[in-house]
């Protein structure tokens, strides 16, 4: 073994679980929608991830008492934007309350199916709802993808301790 142990046990609570989780890095993504009636419904998430190849399905978490989820789920099909390295002020709009997230300086169009499609995304997923699911406080929702759209090859958006931030590769 090499090295000095640093670490030290700590009771698990919400603050030290809630810590030790901010201390890994994770994508960001946009998940909109366009529900029947009252205009466009989106939200930032930070747990996205793939899920499948095939059949190609794609998962993120949202917390079960968000307002906005029951929105998201009123429409036939989302849209899933991942971000990059310089739309950290869009990801802070879609996680901001009371904000009108669609409004300028937001740039949008509706995908086939009326999902909204952000401009400067570094791809866009357009999925239709496979399951929703119930876990601890928050809900599992998956959706498979019906079409990709893919933006410029940036760099990504990260989000890391509570802040937004940009990758740096290691040199080889």
């Amino acid at each position: 073994m090499t090295g000095t142990a640093t670490a030290r046990p700590v009771p698990v609570t919400g603050d030290s679980f809630r810590d030790a989780l901010g201390r890994h890095a994770a994508g960001v993504v946009v998940v909109t929608s366009q529900p029947g009636s009252g205009g466009p419904a989106g939200l930032t998430a930070t747990s996205f991830t793939s899920v499948s190849l095939d059949p190609p399905l794609v998962s993120f978490y949202v917390a079960a008492t968000s307002t906005t989820f029951p929105r998201l789920r009123e429409a036939a099909s989302f849209a899933v934007n991942v971000l990059g390295d310089g739309q950290a002020d869009l990801a802070a709009r879609f996680a901001a309350r009371g904000e009108d997230r669609f409004g300028p300086p937001t740039r949008w169009r509706p995908g086939p199916g009326g999902e909204p499609l952000l401009e400067g995304a570094a791809a866009r997923l357009r999925c239709g709802w496979h399951s929703v699911r119930a876990i601890g406080d928050h809900l599992l929702v998956v959706g498979e993808v019906v079409g990709v759209e893919l933006g410029a090859a940036e760099a990504p958006l990260l989000y890391h301790r509570g802040r937004f931030g940009r990758f740096r590769a290691h040199r080889r």
